[in-house]
């Protein structure tokens, strides 16, 4: 039993680790662009970082905190993409800074049965693992996006890992 504990609780601690760098990648670039190119879109079938980041709070509402805390899911998935203005750039980060800050919460207070009860989101069926893996995989993939859409707009390197040796080899 203990091992379980130890084992959720590093599960937990890895993916909040993950958002938080997400987050925090999204904020550089962020920091990085002006106000008025927050809502271009790079073509007709990509999205805006507004979108993105609406999106991004969207899905991590019903997947990391409804589901989770068992709350009733709200979302309306076709108004994230449809918005195209009414959110400054400090706006959009406040409220996806509140998103992960309430889903990593969530991850925190899940009870250990939680972990593996099956349960139905946007018609897909999870566990409460899977749902944070989606969370986490998801955040992931749209900074990915926000990044490559910042790097385009401003041609230049993002500096994610400014003063990171990332050369150094693993530990064996």
């Amino acid at each position: 039993m203990e091992y379980s504990k130890t084992f959720q609780m590093e599960f937990v601690a890895q993916a909040i680790y993950r958002m938080e760098e997400s987050l925090r990648m999204v904020k550089k670039c962020m920091e990085q662009l002006s106000e008025d190119v927050i809502w271009k879109k790079p073509n007709a079938v990509m999205n805006s970082i507004g979108n993105l980041i609406l999106h991004l709070c969207g899905n991590i509402t019903q997947y990391g905190i409804a589901s989770l805390r068992k709350i009733e899911d709200k979302r309306n998935r076709d108004e994230e993409f449809e918005v195209q203005d009414g959110y400054s750039k400090a706006e959009l980060m406040e409220k996806l800074e509140y998103t992960v800050r309430e889903a990593t919460n969530a991850f925190r207070e899940i009870e250990p049965e939680e972990f593996l009860r099956k349960r139905k989101v946007q018609g897909f069926e999870f566990s409460g693992i899977g749902n944070i893996v989606h969370v986490v995989e998801h955040f992931s993939y749209h900074t990915g996006q926000i990044a490559l859409w910042t790097k385009l707009l401003n041609n230049q390197d993002l500096g994610f890992y400014d003063g990171i040796d990332l050369t150094v080899k693993n530990d064996t």
